[in-house]
């Protein structure tokens, strides 16, 4: 499962005890983590600064590849088109194999979710419930583990500690789940209520807006309010949209609670039909990247952070402003597949990227093997992979996150970086800086970077919305590290690391532990101890010397793999 912000909802659900009581938080503008703290009193990035810098310094930008494996990816929006990655050797929509590299009209990157007739997966199930059950039959009963191999003494604790979280049901959790299917029961009353009321469509704001007169009316408007605040949306947000993601939720709840007795939908071997456990066979999926709207939300929005448009007047302005976005579309509605990441990390580092936004992420990681592989690859070639530390307000030194860049081996990987949310305002008693729902951990999270009510792209063509979660928080840090790229091209996938982590920016005020809610510094949850500042980060870059001196590989792009 996307725990980095797949649904929306899951910002606010770790730790919900009742919908009633919160109350509306501080407005922020559109933009605000690009801003600079010293200037708006809000935690941004200092990104004018950083433009700033380079405009001084005279310096040209160089294209920077980066790959955002998510979702997928609203192709014509406004504010996308113009930034989007283009397999330069495919011809589209001829049905042939142009480049030799396996992948047939890989136009603007690769879908592993999909079928070769054309369809793609959006829901799946969660792999806890697909480990228990893979390995019911091994390993149920009384076990002598001195008989099993290394191997199966792995997968023997994996599936305990599978069985463990599929036969247990969090009484907190049960009873959150209560709760919002009873408030999502009034609120879809009082949307039959309004829509006779309001216009089309109608939103968040157009509810708080409307002036009810009678006991139904005054009612209605409380209930759907009650969920824009207990979930902290935007108000922006149409009803309707809000209404099916609380839907979602609902029933995605109830499916894990009957996850014991229920074997997991193979919905993704109905639909991909490869070899799953064959890892050679991976010239599956098909070239549709979008999918559907409702697929494409997530991922459209991280990839508007990273390089929409900037300064074409429109909706908002990305971090970095000479990318190309190269979509991979291989992660669902519920848990990701092991092999679909890690083929689709090799699919990015061979086709050039040299920046990968994963925002993403689960519990449990059966193939952990191939991603490991993968990462090594990408650090062999020098790209540089930025994780979500996900939304689950956990310390993740001492709870499971998958995917990580530790090794089985213990061996840590170099072109790694694991990104935590901030939120705009240092005021404690408002919350401060850290994202309340957020995952840190002072070994495991490197840095810390906006993640609460970023406006960005959505689906629809010319349309934008705040969202939030630590999936916002990892793009503005790739974001980053494709700015630092592209006007200091020598600089190494371990340099850009090095220097977003040393120039993160501690302010210097107690912030709160997500989940716990004592008073901590930056430091005692983060490795880096801060917020990423590119302005900082441009100046500490420009006094390091490069270590990709060779110019051809500055310059050029990896040619594709022949297949086969």
């Amino acid at each position: 499962m996307n725990i980095a912000c797949k649904r929306i909802l899951f910002v606010a659900i770790s730790g919900l005890a009742t919908l009633t009581g919160f109350s509306q938080k501080t407005e922020v503008p559109k933009g605000w983590h690009l801003l600079n703290p010293k200037d708006s009193g809000l935690y941004g990035i200092s990104m004018a600064q950083a433009y700033d810098f380079v405009k001084t310094k005279k310096l040209k930008s160089s294209p920077v590849i980066v790959a955002v494996i998510d979702s997928g990816i609203d192709t014509l929006h406004e504010d996308l088109r113009p930034v989007l990655w283009k397999n330069p050797k495919e011809i589209p929509g001829n049905g042939v194999d142009d480049d030799k590299n396996g992948y047939v009209d890989d136009v603007y990157g690769w879908n592993f979710l999909g079928g070769r007739d054309g369809r793609s997966v959006e829901k799946d199930t969660y792999e806890s419930a697909r480990v228990f059950h893979k390995f019911r039959s091994k390993f149920e009963g009384e076990v002598d583990e001195s008989k099993l191999s290394a191997d199966e003494k792995r997968q023997y604790a994996m599936w305990l500690r599978a069985k463990s979280e599929v036969g247990t049901v969090d009484p907190s959790s049960a009873l959150n789940v209560r709760i919002v299917k009873g408030v999502l029961k009034d609120a879809l009353v009082a949307d039959s209520v309004l829509k006779t009321k309001l216009k089309v469509n109608y939103t968040g704001k157009d509810v708080e807006a409307y002036a009810a007169i009678d006991d139904a009316g005054k009612k209605s408007k409380r209930n759907i309010l009650k969920v824009y605040r207990g979930f902290e949306l935007d108000l922006e947000q149409p009803v309707a949209e809000v209404l099916s993601e609380v839907g979602e939720y609902v029933t995605g709840e109830e499916t894990k609670a009957n996850a014991l007795d229920a074997k997991p939908t193979p919905y993704r071997a109905d639909i991909v039909k490869d070899n799953y456990n064959d890892f050679n066979d991976k010239f599956y999926g098909n070239g549709d990247v979008m999918v559907s709207k409702a697929a494409a939300l997530h991922g459209t929005h991280v990839s508007g952070i990273i390089g929409a448009a900037r300064g074409n007047g429109l909706g908002m302005d990305g971090v970095a402003d000479n990318v190309r976005i190269m979509t991979i579309r291989a992660v669902p509605d519920g848990d990701e597949h092991d092999k679909d990441i890690a083929l689709a990390i090799r699919y990015a580092v061979d086709n050039g990227a040299k920046v990968v936004n994963m925002s993403f992420g689960k519990g449990f990681s059966p193939e952990k093997k191939w991603v490991d592989e993968a990462v090594k690859y990408a650090e062999s070639k020098g790209v540089l992979l930025v994780h979500a530390a996900g939304n689950s307000a956990e310390n993740i030194d001492t709870s499971w996150n998958f995917p990580t860049p530790l090794y089985d081996d213990s061996k840590r990987a170099s072109n790694w970086i694991t990104v935590g949310a901030s939120a705009p305002h240092a005021d404690i008693k408002a919350g401060g800086l850290t994202a309340s729902f957020s995952n840190y951990g002072k070994k495991e999270v490197d840095v810390f970077a906006p993640g609460v009510k970023i406006y960005a792209t959505v689906p629809g063509g010319n349309t934008y919305q705040n969202l939030q979660g630590t999936s916002m928080a990892s793009p503005v840090v790739a974001g980053l590290a494709a700015f630092l790229l592209e006007y200091y091209p020598t600089l190494s996938a371990r340099q850009v690391k090095m220097i977003i982590e040393k120039s993160s920016q501690n302010p210097s005020v107690k912030v709160k532990e997500p989940g716990v809610g004592g008073e901590v510094d930056f430091a005692d949850i983060s490795k880096a101890g801060g917020i990423v500042n590119a302005y900082e980060a441009i100046k500490l870059a420009s006094t390091m010397k490069g270590e990709r001196m060779n110019a051809k590989e500055v310059k050029s792009t990896v040619k594709p793999k022949v297949k086969g």
